[in-house]
């Protein structure tokens, strides 16, 4: 046991004193405190659009549309600044061109270029309004989101207008064809969980990646390491004190526990920033109940032991697999093509965990939880978006625990030919008589 724990000591030490470890570990939680403050800080870089109105419609609708425009803002509170300052210029026919051609001579400039400068001008026409095909002349055309949204306020705009035409009460229609605002409440074992759909998805896609890239980054460095330390002949050496299971066991857990430091501090950043996120947003100046609004997702504790516990099986699983292949082969290249079927089963976890996410209670997310190549990625996106039966959690840690040892044990019969095996790479026939031996 001694001798394993000084494997395992070197791996670990060797992976989190390098300059990557550190600046990866530290890079994620400061990526967190950028996506938790870049959305507030972005919503209060909108400032009020001016635009101008060339009225050239017998039926004078640019009055209408401009008190709709103004009746948008850019915030849900009553006391947030108008969307849109809008200003009505009647023109004829034959005015039409000139009135326009004027107004945007003054449209297009940098903030502050003049004290007039209009944001855009919209068009308006008898031909346009009937075919509902309006012109607007702006600076910010490239904004999809700005464009966007005056599109839509335009249509409510037409359509008022339409039906007021038709003589039908438009502010009826308004209030009968208001969408409804429907607000997702996570709930689990009966209780509120206090988190709402959009979190709860937000959450569960993020673990679900992390574990990916985790796992192959890992698993491929395992593999990077038996191969590198073969060429170097310093196998050899550890044979002589070391049997290859210990050598096996020992890089395995090193590397996993590297990996394991690495995805508890990213947890509980993650956990630390959902549960002081009005503390946080008052050191910037920013209003608590603005916070609590968005759709930041919360780890709790039970998430975070789910997670941690499952890339741990998952890394040990796959890196003594890794570690297998790296025994077999004298080069990076020759690994390639005998990772790719580790990799595969990877994959096929990552990609069954999209449709996990779209119904967690199915049929093939509660199989898959249970085959110990995929539940790393499946069950604890599962536990984070619906509530699991302890039962059901307790047979896919027993799967996965019996998964391990299958693979350890098929590895490390790999594991001890492999490492003295030098030459031309060992065909699939050949590798069989090695586990057979």
């Amino acid at each position: 046991m001694k001798k394993i724990f000084s494997v395992v000591r070197r791996e670990f030490v060797e992976r989190v004193r390098t300059r990557a470890f550190l600046i990866s570990t530290l890079l994620l939680p400061v990526f967190m405190v950028a996506v938790f403050l870049l959305p507030i800080l972005m919503s209060g870089t909108s400032r009020t659009s001016r635009v101008a109105i060339v009225d050239g419609s017998s039926a004078a609708v640019g009055a209408q549309i401009a008190g709709m425009l103004q009746q948008e803002r850019l915030g849900d509170k009553p006391a947030a600044e108008p969307r849109y300052s809008v200003q009505v210029f009647p023109a004829t026919e034959g005015q039409l061109a000139a009135v326009r051609d004027g107004l945007v001579a003054k449209t297009g400039f940098g903030r502050g270029h003049q004290a007039e400068q209009w944001t855009g001008v919209l068009v308006l026409t008898d031909a346009t309004l009937a075919s509902g095909k309006l012109a607007y002349y702006g600076g910010n055309v490239g904004g999809l989101e700005a464009m966007s949204k005056l599109q839509r306020t335009l249509s409510r705009a037409l359509a008022t207008w339409r039906l007021g035409k038709s003589g039908v009460d438009p502010q009826l229609v308004a209030r009968a064809t208001a969408p409804a605002d429907l607000q997702t409440i996570k709930v689990e074992d009966g209780k509120l969980a206090g988190q709402s759909g959009e979190q709860s998805f937000m959450l569960a896609y993020a673990m679900g990646f992390i574990l990916y890239i985790a796992v192959l980054i890992y698993g491929q460095q395992t593999m990077t390491s038996v191969v590198e330390e073969k060429n170097s002949r310093i196998m050899e050496v550890l044979a002589s004190s070391l049997t290859p299971f210990q050598m096996l066991l020992g890089k395995v857990l090193g590397v996993g526990a590297a990996g394991l430091a690495q995805m508890a501090i990213w947890g509980g950043s993650a956990v630390l920033l959902s549960s002081q996120r009005g503390p946080l947003g008052m050191l910037f100046g920013m209003n608590p109940s603005t916070l609590q609004s968005l759709p930041i997702p919360s780890m709790s504790a039970s998430v975070l032991v789910v997670f941690l516990l499952y890339f741990l099986l998952g890394f040990l699983l796959y890196g003594a697999l890794y570690a297998a292949i790296g025994a077999m082969c004298n080069s990076i290249q020759e690994t390639q093509q005998y990772a790719l079927f580790v990799t595969m089963f990877i994959l096929v976890g990552f990609f069954a965990m999209f449709s996990v996410i779209r119904d967690p209670n199915s049929t093939l997310g509660m199989a898959m939880s249970l085959v110990p190549f995929f539940a790393p990625f499946v069950m604890p996106v599962r536990w984070s978006m619906t509530t699991v039966p302890p039962l059901e959690l307790a047979i896919s840690l027993g799967l996965m625990v019996v998964g391990l040892l299958a693979c350890t044990w098929l590895a490390g019969r790999i594991y001890r030919t492999g490492i003295l095996m030098y030459g031309k790479k060992p065909s699939w026939r050949e590798v069989w008589r090695w586990i057979r031996a």
